[in-house]
């Protein structure tokens, strides 16, 4: 068996192109590009609007193909989450959206699996910190707070 080809890729989820970056690569390694593209855009859908990391494999000999997804970023699933297009130029300053905790706690189980975190706690404080970034209060509350009601256990139901 010869050593699998890979082609990473930026795409936006559910909207996979046959043309540039993905149809150009894929062509010289002989696989049905359009079976590819749609598989792909089967597994983005999820994600749409958000640009996806892809990797495809190609076994050069058997021409047998393989799609892994990553996971957006924490930012992009914030944003999608708070429905605002981007997040505030001036962080901590500028407040451009707000956040349930609910939001948080999905975002948070979304990312936990690609983290090294050891708990959801420690993802939910890891999101609410890129939240300071963007601009974007939880529960009406300044992230800082909301770390702070983390830490003292206040959110442990949610958390678990």
């Amino acid at each position: 068996m010869g050593e699998a080809q890979k082609i990473s890729s930026l795409v936006t989820g559910g909207k996979a192109s046959a043309g540039p970056p993905l149809g150009p690569a894929l062509g010289p390694m002989g696989v049905n590009i359009m079976e590819v593209i749609n598989a792909i855009n089967e597994k983005t859908k999820d994600f749409e609007g958000m640009k996806v990391p892809v990797t495809v494999s190609v076994d050069p000999d058997t021409k047998k193909w393989d799609i892994e997804i990553g996971i957006p970023s924490a930012a992009a699933l914030l944003l999608k989450e708070t429905g605002i297009q981007k997040g505030s130029g001036t962080s901590g300053t500028d407040w451009v959206g707000d956040i349930g905790m609910d939001g948080i706690v999905k975002v948070a189980k979304t990312k936990l699996e690609n983290s090294y975190a050891d708990s959801l706690k420690s993802v939910a404080k890891e999101i609410i910190g890129t939240c300071l970034c963007l601009g974007i209060k939880i529960e009406g509350k300044l992230p800082k707070e909301l770390t702070a009601e983390i830490n003292a256990g206040k959110w442990d139901e949610k958390l678990k």
